[in-house]
């Protein structure tokens, strides 16, 4: 887009002069809910800087709609996309900078120079369909791809405004508000449901968008967006002048139904010959003159290693248990697994402080998702699928490895008295102590059919169906203590790291729902340490420094209030509300300060003691682990490998690693292993496949 001084919505154009550091330098365009400037930053960097319309900023719903923009734009990352710079959404004026990409918009292209041929078409349809891809697999649906969010750059077609709608666009609305999107570029479903939009309207738009390119017109025309809307609906496109090579594909696009439509990954294998050999000049105009490639510079003498091995491992669906405590990390070098070897330090790690540096361990094959890790004697202890495995936490090398069933776990392997547990989560088995220095068996018992399976301290804690439990010793394998726990008819455990007399909770609610009874065992005997019975149905999220701490029933699941704290020594119990809910919440506690992860990425504090809300940023993660915290940062994971560090302060988000997502990058966990901090080190597992460490003292600087 080329910049245009004294353009936009009136002297808007002008103003501010400044959206954070970025020097507002001239217009690039104006829609109908901000104007996009060309900017420059400290450095000299180009950036487009959209601000909000002065009058939408007022507007605490368009407000929310920019968040939401900014956070969506965030998680996608790719070729084919326009990378986030900085942004606030909470200034007077909100605003977002990303990379500067010059070049026309699609619209502008085909307004300009007419339809596209059938080789600038196949080239435009390979690259958004990896935009796609990319977008896709972080979570994010666009639902307003068209010809002037589409920008062509040197290196391809660039995928910009994610997940803005705009009033000017959009002259259609439902009963519960307006449509997001543009109608000649809509799919049916946004018409018909439009809470239930997936991915496959992005396809649809697609279609539409391919038809536009080819012809200067979309496949469904009308002067008026109700006849658009009735012919999307209910009409067969219009492909007339789209080429006969192209014609099938788009046609699929543009099912009526989603499941019908291909997905990115399939319309890029149909277009794999012409991708694999993108010609990245090919919306650039012919009489352009080629300039001479500088030669590559020379590697730097303390540049850090290449990787060794490509990437392990596919995406799969996972359920990760309380005890689950992993991270992603910003890594630097890999070992193979299977080498019992360290893997080798890079310049960057010798030159760490403290003698730490970034590392990366790829586990074990191909398949079987994220590794479960714990920490424990200097060491992590992990698991995928069909292994258990230890690794040496200060440079990543693989200490042993020890065969188990190949099922999907909850859990991460823990230890309890002295020796390894790895049959936590894998419930029905016999029980198995392996030893932590070098992963042989040092006991194997039979138990009893159970169906609840807990390590707290030193004990394993085994709950049968019908409510009997029995506490074994994880050091030696034989049964201390069988009874019921009163007041409980079948207590299935929960526990928490980092308690000095760690206890087995278990809860359960009131015939009449209006009441939930806490009761703590003690798991060397068995014997109730304390109970209690709080006002309305809670779920246990978290104990420190002598307290527990709940949320209202279904809130781990669904949206979470308010928190609880209840104090067994005083019997004192103290309730916060949460200015906005939490939608999805996972839950941490550092301290007095609880720490919500939700759903389209708000991280919050709350300050117990103080009573109230202490800060809440939004991240942009479609979702996130369970947040963990040292006290100065919070940490949280996000589905495709990224590990967050924010300030523990203010919220501020201080650094982020970059994604590992796995083969099969279409699949999502079903949950996400919470992070695992120790000695000033974040620990993590991804999607690939690999186990990280980084230096959690600078997230800054990963």
């Amino acid at each position: 887009m080329a910049p245009q001084r004294n353009a936009g919505a009136g002297a808007e154009a002008e103003l501010p002069e400044y959206a954070g550091h970025y020097l507002l330098e001239s217009c690039l365009g104006s829609g109908g809910m901000g104007i996009v400037h060309l900017a420059r930053g400290t450095s000299g960097m180009r950036v487009a800087v959209k601000v909000v319309h002065a009058s939408y900023a007022k507007d605490p719903e368009f407000r929310g709609r920019f968040r939401q923009e900014v956070a969506a734009a965030r998680r996608v990352s790719g070729a084919f996309t326009a990378p986030v710079v900085d942004a606030d959404p909470e200034a007077g004026r909100p605003w977002m900078a990303t990379l500067y990409i010059p070049g026309p918009t699609l619209s502008e292209q085909v307004k300009r120079n007419g339809p596209m041929d059938e080789a600038q078409l196949r080239r435009l349809m390979a690259g958004l369909a990896e935009a796609l891809r990319d977008i896709h697999r972080v979570g994010v649906v666009h639902r307003d791809l068209k010809p002037s969010n589409v920008l062509l750059a040197e290196d391809g077609p660039k995928v910009i405004d994610f997940g803005i709608s705009r009033p000017k666009d959009s002259e259609l609305r439902t009963e519960t508000g307006k449509l997001i999107g543009t109608p000649p570029f809509m799919a049916p479903e946004q018409f018909r449901r439009p809470r239930d939009v997936g991915p496959a309207a992005d396809v649809f738009a697609l279609g539409s968008l391919m038809v536009h390119a080819a012809t200067g017109r979309g496949p469904f025309d009308s002067d008026s967006p109700y006849v658009v809307a009735y012919q999307v609906v209910h009409d067969e496109p219009d492909l007339t002048g789209v080429p006969e090579t192209l014609a099938p594909l788009v046609l699929r696009c543009l099912a009526k139904e989603p499941e019908d439509r291909p997905t990115p990954d399939e319309l890029m294998r149909q277009l794999r010959s012409v991708s694999a050999e993108y010609d990245t000049q090919v919306f650039i105009p012919a009489q352009r003159e080629a300039r001479p490639q500088a030669p590559a510079p020379a590697e730097a003498p303390d540049a850090p290693a290449e990787p060794a091995v490509r990437r392990l491992g596919k995406r799969a669906a996972l359920v990760a248990g309380a005890l689950c405590l992993t991270v992603l990390g910003g890594l630097v070098s890999v070992q193979v697994f299977g080498d019992g070897e360290p893997a080798p330090r890079t310049p960057a790690a010798q030159s760490a402080p403290g003698a730490f540096g970034a590392w990366e361990t790829a586990s074990a094959g191909r398949s079987g998702g994220m590794p479960q890790c714990s920490y424990a004697e200097r060491r992590l202890l992990c698991a995928r699928p069909g292994l258990v495995f230890a690794v040496d936490p200060a440079d990543g090398g693989i200490l042993w490895r020890h065969a188990v069933e190949e099922t999907v776990r909850s859990e991460p392997p823990v230890l309890s008295g002295g020796l390894v547990q790895p049959e936590v989560g894998l419930l029905g088995r016999p029980l198995e102590a392996l030893d932590p220095a070098t992963g042989e068996p040092a006991w194997e018992e039979d138990m009893p059919a159970y169906d609840g399976l807990r390590c707290v301290g030193d004990m394993l804690l085994l709950t049968r169906a019908d409510g009997m439990v029995t506490g074994v010793d994880g050091a030696s394998g034989r049964t201390r203590w069988s009874h019921r726990i009163p007041g409980q008819s079948v207590p299935y455990f929960t526990s928490f790291t980092g308690e000095r007399r760690p206890a087995a909770y278990a809860t359960s609610e009131s015939a009449d729902g209006n009441r939930t009874r806490v009761t703590a065992v003690d798991p060397a005997s068995g014997d109730v340490r304390w109970e209690a019975e709080l006002e309305g149905t809670l779920a246990l999220v978290g104990a420190a420094e002598g307290s527990v701490y709940l949320v209202p029933e279904g809130a781990t699941h669904g949206d979470v209030k308010a928190v609880v704290r209840y104090t067994p020594a005083t019997g004192e119990t103290r309730r916060v509300d949460l200015p906005i809910p939490v939608e999805q919440a996972a839950v941490g506690v550092h301290g007095d300060t609880v720490h919500l992860a939700g759903a389209g990425g708000s991280v919050v504090a709350v300050d117990m003691a103080a009573g109230k809300q202490k800060w809440r940023l939004e991240t942009g993660v479609s979702r996130s682990s369970a947040p963990v915290s040292d006290g100065r940062h919070v940490y949280v994971t996000a589905p495709d490998g990224r590990l967050l560090g924010v300030d523990a302060r203010n919220g501020k988000l201080l650094g982020q690693t970059r994604t590992r997502l796995g083969d099969e990058s279409d699949r999502v966990p079903a949950s996400l292993p919470a992070p695992l901090v120790a000695g000033g080190h974040v620990y993590a597992a991804a999607p690939d496949g690999t186990v990280f460490g980084v230096d959690g003292r600078d997230p800054a600087a990963w």
